[in-house]
């Protein structure tokens, strides 16, 4: 078991209710980061994104911050925007 792995059930022992969810709530912070990760490597500020979607510079960082509730097409339109695509998977 990995040392991440003992921490996290430490931590679940002590606190289940905070754990609850855990897998979903991390997902949605990996694809913020991967919109940010993108969006950096494609040399692009969040302002440009922004113009590029036709939306404030603020939703963008909310996007890449706090990556809830995001229509399929504006990730599309963000991807495009990056110079890349989306795959949506069911699993």
């Amino acid at each position: 078991m990995s040392n991440l792995q003992q921490l996290k059930k430490e931590l679940a022992d002590k606190n289940p209710e905070f754990w609850q969810g855990y897998e979903k709530r991390f997902d949605t912070f990996k694809l913020g980061v991967l919109l940010k990760q993108a969006r950096i490597e494609a040399g692009l500020t969040q302002k440009q994104i922004a113009d590029q979607l036709h939306t404030s510079k603020s939703v963008i960082s909310r996007m890449e911050n706090h990556a809830t509730d995001i229509r399929l097409s504006t990730l599309e339109k963000f991807a495009k925007a990056v110079g890349r695509d989306i795959r949506v998977a069911l699993v």
